[in-house]
C-alpha cells in the first residue's frame, strides 16, 4: 500500500499538472489554509465531461487534487506528499480516496464554468464552515478496474495505484448499481480479531502495520447557488440565479497501512 514515486517523477508530474491547468480557462482563488499560510486554489470546470477539479499546493510541498465527477456521482481526492529525508524517505508518497458525491457539495460544472474572479489578490474566506468529517477508508480499490467507478481514476490516481481507498458503505451503494465487486478488497481494521492494530501515532515501531490518518481541508468551495427574487410587470414573483455560496469542508481519512513508515505525518497531528 501507499506507493512512493521518485522525486524526479514527482516534480515532472507537478509541472505537467500546473501547465495543463493554466493552459485552460480556470478560476484562481487565494485562500488561507489551516496552518495560516496563503495558497492559491485552481478550479476548473469541464462541462462536456461534467466534472470540476480543484487543486492547490501547501507550503510543505504537498499537492492536493479534488475532483467531482457529476456523471458518475463520485468524488476523488489525491494527495501527493513529500517524503522525510531524515527518516529514510527519499521519495514521494501518493494517496487516493474515493467516495460518493452528495448533493449540494459543489455547484454544477456548467455554473462553475461561468464564474469569474473579480478581485484576484483578495484572500477569500468561506461563508459556510461545514467542519470536518471522519471517514473510515477500510476498502482498497483495484486501479485497473476502478474505471467502472469513474473514468477519471486512471488519470487522477495513476501515481497511487496500490493506495486507492474507499468505504464499505460506498461499496454497498456501488454494488447495488451493478459494479464489479472483485475490484474491492476489505482491509484490516482495529477489531476484536486485530486488537493490536493501533493508530499509527500511537505505534512505536516504524515497520509495524497500523491505522493511518490524514487530515485535509478544502478552504473555499463554491458549494451552492444563490437565488434572488424579482417581480415582473404583472406582479408575479420569480427567482433567478444571482451568485454563489462558498463553503469550507474538511475530511479526516483513516486507512490501513502495512507499516508506520508510510504514515510519518501522523506523528505531528
Amino acid at each position: 500500500m501507499c506507493p512512493l514515486v521518485s522525486a524526479r517523477s514527482f516534480l515532472w508530474l507537478l509541472s505537467l499538472l500546473w501547465s495543463c491547468r493554466t493552459s485552460l480557462g480556470e478560476l484562481k482563488v487565494r485562500v488561507r489554509l489551516e496552518d495560516g499560510q496563503v495558497a492559491e486554489e485552481s478550479l476548473q470546470a469541464d462541462s462536456e465531461r461534467d466534472c470540476i477539479t480543484l487543486e492547490f499546493r501547501k507550503a510543505d510541498g504537498t499537492f492536493i487534487t479534488y475532483l467531482a465527477d457529476f456523471r458518475q456521482e463520485v468524488k476523488i481526492f489525491r494527495i501527493l506528499i513529500l517524503g522525510e529525508l531524515e527518516r529514510g524517505q527519499s521519495q514521494f508518497q501518493a494517496l487516493c480516496f474515493i467516495t460518493q458525491l452528495q448533493n449540494n457539495e459543489i455547484i454544477p460544472s456548467e455554473s462553475m464554468a461561468k464564474l469569474r474572479q473579480k478581485n484576484p489578490h483578495t484572500v477569500r474566506q468561506a461563508e459556510d464552515m461545514r467542519g470536518f468529517e471522519n471517514l473510515q477508508m477500510d476498502v482498497a480499490v483495484n486501479f485497473t478496474k476502478g474505471i467502472q467507478l469513474s473514468s477519471h481514476i486512471h488519470n487522477v490516481c495513476s501515481e497511487a495505484r496500490e493506495a486507492i481507498y474507499t468505504r464499505q458503505e460506498d461499496v454497498r451503494a456501488w454494488l447495488r448499481k451493478g459494479v464489479d465487486g472483485s475490484m474491492f478488497e476489505v482491509l484490516p481494521q482495529t477489531s476484536s480479531s486485530l486488537p493490536l492494530l493501533q493508530p499509527c501515532k500511537a505505534c512505536s515501531h516504524d515497520w509495524k502495520a497500523c491505522i493511518c490518518s490524514y487530515r485535509l481541508s478544502l478552504e473555499w468551495i463554491p458549494c451552492s447557488l444563490k437565488y434572488c427574487k424579482t417581480r415582473d410587470s404583472s406582479g408575479k414573483t420569480t427567482s433567478y440565479k444571482c451568485g454563489i455560496r462558498s463553503c469550507q469542508k474538511g475530511y479526516v481519512f483513516h486507512f490501513y497501512v502495512t507499516q508506520k513508515q508510510l504514515c510519518l505525518w501522523d506523528e505531528e497531528t
